[in-house]
């Protein structure tokens, strides 16, 4: 098994802004979910699936801080992307209803916090995808080196 090496500077640099923009979507998530409390079904509703994105969203924000190596920055990369993508692909798009997903079709930007968390999800998803790439360089760099030896 390859060790993960030392967290580097740049890493650690970089989870702080990267961290901040999660813990800014769990914000709005968690203040905009009552919003949306009547959309969807009994079984699921628009506002437990902001309620979980919040907390996943926090706690990838916490693994980031305290452990900022590939696999975190690769799942708050998962997390960040699939966050934006929904946003953008609910305000444009109305795909209705999918299995349990509510239809969750806004076509406005006008909804307090959206800009915001939409903001926060596309500079946390640039930030991680840099993490990865930082980390997965890092990982590159050691393998040969040990290979060169």
């Amino acid at each position: 098994m390859v060790s993960p090496g030392p967290v580097t500077p740049a890493a650690r640099a970089l989870s702080l802004p990267a961290a901040a923009a999660l813990l800014v979507d769990t914000y709005v998530h968690l203040n905009d979910a009552p919003y949306y409390a009547h959309v969807g079904s009994g079984v699921l509703t628009q506002a437990m699936l902001f309620r979980g994105q919040a907390a996943v969203a926090a706690a990838v924000a916490l693994l980031l801080l305290a452990r900022p190596r590939r696999a975190a920055w690769a799942l708050a990369f998962a997390v960040t992307a699939s966050a934006l993508t929904a946003v953008l692909l609910y305000r444009y798009v109305d795909v209705g209803a999918l299995g349990l997903l509510p239809d969750m079709y806004e076509p406005t930007w006008d909804v307090p916090g959206k800009v915001l968390s939409a903001a926060a999800e596309a500079s946390a998803t640039v930030l991680t995808a840099a993490g990865v790439l930082l980390r997965n360089t890092a990982a590159a760099r050691a393998s040969l080196s040990r290979t060169a030896r």
